[in-house]
């Protein structure tokens, strides 16, 4: 069985089992187990620590896993990135109080609160600075106002929360993060389960992302149409028994859908419609 390890809590964990059930594979029903067995698609699914998974992939205890791109980054493991998944994206900023620090170099000779010190100390390390950091779990806005640190390092979204902590970001973004599936480095990238596994996958996500179109359009009009709608391949076009009009099929990007239907419509076509992708091969 192929053996995949599965985020058990916190942001990855949602996602990624609901795209793994999305994939087709059936996931465990309650949060407590540890282990599902998929038998129908001979896989095996352990529930760990987000923060662990690079480790047992590394060691080739398990077989791929799925995990953030910074978790994966931050444990130094003899891990890669084989598919990145779209979810769970974040960004990794450094923050001071107001006119403390200006520059990543100002860190210089300072130090840094993180629950993160394998990627500060890494990019620290990129950037030619010498600076101490300092591993806190948890959340680091108060490392600052009780003296653990000159600066933090950690997620930022909204910034609210650096703000309410009298703090603001300075410097480019250490990194950006999403959920990735990762394998052992090294490992026989030719392996017929996990290239079956990375089809099912990518399928979700293509199906996430596009929308199958299909309308009717007169014939004189279809070039210009297909320029609108040009699909992957190309569009499906079937002749309708009204003379002179043409039926089209297309997948397009869920995102610029409706403004297709609007230059689709100005260029008369009628009867638009949109289906979503369930799933896909390409």
């Amino acid at each position: 069985m192929l053996r995949i390890a599965v985020p058990n809590k916190g942001s990855l964990s949602g996602p990624a089992s609901a795209m793994l059930h999305e994939a087709g594979y059936s996931q465990r029903k309650e949060s407590k187990e540890l282990v599902h067995v998929d038998p129908d698609n001979e896989v095996e699914f352990f529930y760990l620590r987000p923060k662990d998974i690079a480790i047992y992939v590394a060691q080739g205890r398990l077989d791929i896993g799925i995990t953030g791109e910074d978790l994966l980054i931050d444990s130094g493991a003899s891990a890669e990135t084989i598919l990145p998944l779209g979810f769970a994206r974040s960004t990794f900023r450094f923050a001071a109080k107001p006119g403390a620090v200006a520059s990543v170099e100002d860190l210089a000779g300072r130090t840094i609160a993180t629950s993160y010190e394998g990627i500060v100390g890494k990019h620290l390390a990129e950037q030619g600075v010498d600076a101490s950091v300092v591993h806190l779990d948890g959340a680091v806005e108060t490392a600052i106002e009780l003296g653990v640190a000159d600066a933090i390092a950690d997620v930022v979204e909204t910034g609210t929360s650096l703000r309410n902590a009298g703090l603001e970001v300075f410097g480019d973004p250490i990194m950006k993060s999403e959920a990735v599936v990762i394998r052992r480095a090294g490992a026989d990238g030719e392996d017929p389960k996990v290239q079956q596994f990375l089809r099912r996958l990518q399928g979700v996500l293509v199906a996430r992302t596009y929308v199958m179109m299909d309308y009717d359009c007169r014939a004189e009009h279809l070039d210009a149409a297909v320029a609108l709608t040009p699909g992957l391949e190309g569009p499906t076009i079937s002749p309708l028994h009204s003379e002179g009009w043409v039926a089209v099929r297309a997948m397009v990007l869920a995102k610029e859908a409706q403004r297709i239907m609007d230059d689709l419509y100005a260029l008369g076509a009628r009867a638009i419609l949109t289906t979503a992708i369930h799933a896909c091969r390409l």
